[in-house]
């Protein structure tokens, strides 16, 4: 029986950070590179929910093999919600993480003291190749920090500006161990919730 997973997505952190949180499965993960697509999809859904189902439907049925892809992005409070959906494209096109970091200096200096609040969203896919779809959702809330962290995460730029009070660090696995990163990822938190899914649709 194929076990395989494709996780479908060119971000080389989130492919480490859902292998890892499936590691104890047994499953066999796979990327786009590891099946050779180098098709893209136009995200352009209204929202997290629509992109990361056409995203994983696409991928499933291009594949024939099962596909999980995730939608989401940072939402700063004082900006209205902004980048939200246009997070890796905020500056008008596909940005690099270095990009990225350099703009968000710019913003983090002049947010207003009183509303630093900012949340990341996820929506995680689990799509067949029959067209079957399965969806869950995960958020963290944060607050956006004056000064980032040093150390980038690669595929995760906007990580080194969040700060998470209550554990009073960086939300960054430089700074987090295994346990408060179960807790706090919003990622994390939905891959849980397609746990069920996942076991049912690949009979594991």
């Amino acid at each position: 029986m194929d076990r395989r997973l494709l996780v479908a997505t060119k971000n080389p952190g989130k492919i480490k950070e859902i292998s890892e949180f499936l590691k104890d499965l047994p499953l066999e993960i796979v990327s786009l590179k590891d099946v050779g697509i180098e098709e893209d999809v136009e995200e352009d859904g209204k929202d997290y929910f629509e992109n990361s189902k056409k995203k994983a439907l696409f991928y499933a049925k291009l594949s024939g093999i099962p596909s999980i892809s995730d939608d989401g992005g940072i939402e700063i409070a004082a900006l209205d919600g902004a980048p939200g959906v246009h997070s890796r494209r905020w500056l008008g096109y596909v940005a690099t993480d270095e990009e990225l970091i350099e703009y968000m200096k710019k913003v983090a200096k002049e947010l207003p003291e009183e509303n630093r609040n900012a949340y990341f969203k996820t929506v995680v896919t689990l799509a067949l190749p029959s067209g079957e779809v399965f969806q869950s959702y995960g958020e963290i809330k944060g607050i956006i920090a004056r000064e980032p962290l040093a150390a980038l995460l690669e595929g995760y730029p906007y990580r080194s500006f969040f700060y998470l009070p209550e554990l009073k660090k960086f939300y960054h696995e430089s700074e987090m161990t295994g346990d408060e990163t179960k807790k706090y990822n919003h990622r994390y938190q939905a891959m849980e919730e397609l746990r069920k899914h996942i076991r049912k649709t690949i009979a594991i």
